[in-house]
């Protein structure tokens, strides 16, 4: 293709094209996106009016080689392959949160070591290989999630009939130990609500402790789904916040940004039943927040939430747990858990009392009944031994006491 020689090509780093002018007047965009068949090299071209529009055009055109989208199915890397299916299969259809797991994961530990192999010669063997140099350094439950991740991008590629098989499925990861959990003893917690009873997130506490809500419902719940006249919230939305442009070559890095979301599953979107401990540590703080509205005047934003920062705006979690959970724990004398270990706290109290598992299920949103069981088995033995001296005080009468104890 002719050029005209006073202007020369405008270009960039290596790999990147080059824009110039041809003799007709037009702005040209040349890249090179791989080989063709015959070993010659495979360049694409976009034509536009002016300079600017012509590197516009130039850039998507990097950007769809870059995804995999302008190669031969059989030439697309791993690489090309996980980038387009974040952001045309993960971030359209996933919770934002996940789509930033998934892109962080892909970005910082799969494509540097499987991004250069071509999408169909990826084999077990190469996966085997990833994870057990991951598993080297020490990071067990980042192969689990680097699996996650390749086991469902190449059960799409498979769908879609870029591969015969998915190799993940062939693979086995690592066992992670199941991560335990402190939750609070009834004292404990006592001791804890005391302690918080000046704190302006007392409410959310209390919600934490009674009601068993997650991190994420509970700055996400606003007013409009508390009627404090029935006793009753509806958990209807998750509070998250989240990086933009979570994939590499996407841009400058955002600051994080709050987005409502969907609950974790459908079993999450459910109605609470509320104490009057809680209710009253709602109408309390629903009347805290209305002197601090009344301070701030124009300042403050209205957000519709329960729980917000001093001017209404949604409260970051990583903020509140510093500046607020953390160091009440250790004005209460208790253990150093995580905020999560409250929502435990309230399920084991609940079992120990006699409460059906099947209502506890409900109360925390668990999507299955088998999720409650086996995450709080721990506490069956005693649930059961309990259940066998109930049988005794009712059925054996000549082999327990009148104090429970069995007789000799």
């Amino acid at each position: 293709m002719a050029r005209k020689k006073a202007e020369s090509p405008s270009r960039s780093r290596r790999g990147d094209g080059s824009v110039y002018q041809h003799k007709s007047g037009k702005w040209v965009g040349e890249a090179s996106i791989g080989l063709r068949a015959d070993g010659g090299r495979d360049r694409r071209y976009v034509y536009a009016d002016t300079r600017e529009e012509a590197q516009a055009a130039l850039r998507k055109l990097l950007h769809e080689r870059d995804r995999g989208l302008l190669a031969d199915p059989g030439k697309q890397t791993v690489g090309q392959f996980l980038v387009s299916w974040l952001e045309d299969v993960v971030k359209p259809s996933l919770r934002p949160q996940t789509y930033q797991s998934y892109a962080g994961v892909v970005n910082k530990h799969i494509n540097p070591i499987l991004g250069r192999i071509r999408l169909t010669k990826l084999s077990p063997q190469h996966l085997q290989r990833f994870y057990r140099e991951k598993q080297d350094e020490g990071l067990t439950r980042t192969v689990r999630l680097c699996h996650s991740v390749l086991h469902r991008s190449l059960g799409q590629a498979t769908k879609w009939g870029l591969i015969p098989r998915n190799p993940a499925s062939l693979v086995d990861p690592p066992k992670v130990p199941k991560r335990e959990f402190r939750p609070l003893l009834p004292e404990e917690a006592q001791r804890f609500l005391e302690a918080a009873e000046g704190d302006r997130f007392y409410a959310l506490y209390v919600l934490a402790i009674t009601c068993g809500l997650r991190q994420g419902e509970l700055l996400g719940l606003t007013w409009e789904n508390v009627d404090l006249d029935k006793g009753i919230l509806q958990v209807r939305y998750q509070l998250q916040w989240v990086k933009r442009e979570a994939v590499r070559g996407g841009g400058k890095r955002e600051k994080p940004s709050w987005v409502l979301t969907e609950p974790k599953s459908a079993k999450s979107r459910r109605t609470v039943m509320l104490p009057q401990v809680a209710v009253q540590a709602l109408k309390k703080h629903r009347a805290q927040q209305a002197a601090e509205k009344l301070k701030m005047g124009e300042v403050w934003q209205d957000c519709g939430f329960v729980f917000t920062t001093p001017i209404g705006t949604p409260q970051d979690a990583s903020g509140f747990r510093k500046r607020s959970f953390q160091p009440l724990l250790k004005r209460a004398g208790v253990p150093r858990i995580r905020f999560h270990d409250l929502r435990h706290t309230c399920a084991t109290v609940l079992l120990a009392q006699g409460v059906h598992p099947k209502v506890v299920q409900e109360q925390l949103g668990h999507s299955q009944i088998s999720l409650t069981l086996d995450t709080y088995s721990h506490i069956l033995p005693t649930l059961q031994q309990e259940a066998a001296n109930e049988m005794d005080k009712m059925f054996g009468k000549n082999t327990v006491g009148k104090d429970g104890a069995a007789l000799g």
